[in-house]
């Protein structure tokens, strides 16, 4: 594998965390869900999922940029598998609306899972890290630079709307409404 198709690579999954992440904010702003603790935990772990790809895309691939998202990926497994099992129990309804018949943080499970395969698997071409002087890793090309300012500008909505949410403190475990909001009527 090239350095130019593992940056394309790399790219397609930023793309494949910022379709998530609209997924998640998306269902915030339509379906009126807020998101609880574990919820956005998550989500932080998707955005910081992204971080190896970007440092890929931006300084050539590195064993250690898919490092940073294996941890990463990792850590999103555990999170999604404790809420997983938080509403295992017969009868418990789960935490908000699901989507072909699984809720979004067994969705999260399945997506960091198939992260963790999928960066253990780019990790066996060594050749995307022998020096490439066809490719300028600064730039990526357009289709990657998309795809690392679309990350960045919904991991920065994500913040605004956890701001908005939980306000200065510990975020409810069950919220119902914004807490800036709410303080400002």
């Amino acid at each position: 594998m090239t350095q130019t198709r593992a940056i394309t690579l790399n790219a397609l999954s930023l793309y494949a965390v910022a379709t998530v992440l609209a997924a998640a904010f998306a269902a915030q702003l339509t379906l009126h869900e807020l998101p609880c603790p574990l919820c956005l935990l998550q989500r932080i772990l998707f955005a910081a999922l992204a971080v190896g790809p970007m440092l890929n895309i931006r300084f050539g691939p590195r064993p250690s940029h898919y490092a940073m998202s294996l941890l990463a990926a990792v850590a999103g497994a555990v999170a999604s598998t404790r809420q997983v099992l938080l509403h295992i129990i017969p009868g418990d309804a789960g935490y908000g609306s699901a989507l072909l018949g699984y809720h979004y943080y067994t969705w999260a499970l399945i997506g960091f899972i198939a992260a963790i395969v999928l960066l253990a698997a780019i990790r066996l071409f060594d050749s995307q890290f022998e020096e490439d002087k066809a490719v300028l890793p600064a730039t990526g090309g357009a289709f990657a630079q998309i795809a690392v300012w679309l990350v960045i500008a919904l991991t920065a909505a994500n913040v605004v709307t956890t701001l908005l949410e939980c306000g200065f403190g510990a975020c409810a475990d069950n919220p119902v409404m914004y807490e800036l909001l709410k303080r400002g009527s």
